[in-house]
């Protein structure tokens, strides 16, 4: 069984029919197998007090309770993925902002770089996004897998695409700091980049972060209301936020995503004025599951509030029980729907004294 497919949103349409428990099954004994497994998981094993070769479907892999980012800090990226791939292994390590610590690193192959491709173009095909338009992408670059986006719309969506950096990392290190006045000069720094190729060029799409586009509608409202519509990520867009930029883009198109490094969410129609903003995984490779923050083995009831729970399983990376440093709403998806959806993420309330940025 293998996930390496073309590159169009229809593949994602077929992921949805893969069965769940079949799935874990083959992804689980592919890392766990003894010759040809995971060389991080396999050196696990002494840890594990039970055969992973019996684990028979998704909801078992609450036996391997919560998984420790903290590993992703310290294990060699190469190590997660299955020797049956070749070495040395070809492909990007990528890395998280880092908000605690240190950044976690991965490593993508190919067939982890075509899953997200693929997510990508389904989530901009889904939003109503054009192609052979003219992008201006204002998102964190260099280690971070938003830096994909750029080039996913050049290749995939035929886009003629500008770009502005945003320094994540910077901006939390300012606000650890407590240097408001700095975060305030680097966001007017981005911002006015922005402005100057709106002003300049014609732009069909923006995409950045809520923050951002705050600030920019702000300072020049006519330069957004030109714009067809805007790309959101990230965990600061509410309701009120979203009603914002609905009022200046009068019938624009918006794209929500969520994610990380090691999973991406889309977003799906929102419903109520914004007041109930949906987002579906990246299924079956990554499938999300909102807890109990005090208990996070227990999943919540549907329209109730926990903390986001992340599992990847990609055939070249298995982290099962991720508790990310999100909150949302356990989401229901229409019948036929193989996993949950999350929707009105934001950071984890618990959390609020780090710095999440403008992410």
């Amino acid at each position: 069984m293998t996930t390496t497919v073309q590159q169009t949103p229809a593949v994602a349409e077929r992921w949805m029919d893969i069965d769940r428990d079949e799935w874990t099954r083959y992804v689980v004994r592919r890392h766990f197998h003894p010759e040809t497994g995971s060389p991080y998981w396999l050196r696990q094993l002494a840890q594990i007090s039970f055969d992973p070769w019996d684990i028979t479907g998704y909801d078992e892999l609450s036996a391997f309770g919560v998984f420790d980012p903290g590993a992703l800090r310290m294990v060699d990226p190469a190590d997660l993925v299955p020797r049956d791939l070749s070495r040395p292994l070809a492909g990007r390590v990528w890395e998280s902002a880092g908000t605690v610590r240190g950044p976690c690193r991965v490593l993508y192959t190919a067939s982890m770089a075509e899953y997200d491709a693929t997510w990508r173009a389904r989530q901009l095909r889904s939003a109503g996004f054009e192609p052979g338009c003219t992008w201006l992408y204002a998102c964190p670059s260099g280690p971070h897998l938003l830096s994909r986006g750029a080039g996913q719309l050049a290749r995939q969506h035929r886009c003629t695409v500008y770009s502005v950096d945003l320094d994540q990392r910077w901006i939390k290190r300012l606000m650890r700091d407590g240097k408001v006045c700095e975060v305030i000069t680097y966001v007017d720094h981005v911002v006015e980049q922005i402005i100057d190729v709106l002003d300049a060029r014609s732009v069909d799409y923006l995409e950045t972060s809520p923050a951002v586009l705050q600030v920019v509608i702000a300072q020049r409202p006519d330069l957004v209301a030109r714009l067809s519509g805007v790309g959101l990520g990230g965990t600061h867009l509410t309701p009120a936020m979203y009603r914002d930029v609905v009022a200046v883009l009068d019938g624009g198109v918006i794209g929500l995503t969520y994610g990380s490094a090691i999973g991406r969410a889309i977003g799906l129609p929102v419903h109520e004025d914004g007041r109930l903003m949906p987002y579906l995984p990246g299924y079956p490779q990554v499938t999300m599951a909102v807890v109990d923050p005090n208990d996070p083995g227990r999943v919540v009831q549907y329209g109730e509030l926990g903390r986001v729970r992340l599992t990847v399983l990609h055939e070249d990376l298995f982290l099962p029980n991720v508790l990310k440093r999100d909150q949302a709403l356990r989401y229901r998806m229409p019948a036929g729907w193989p996993c949950d959806g999350v929707a009105n993420v934001a950071p984890l309330e618990a959390l609020l004294t780090l710095p999440t940025g403008l992410y």
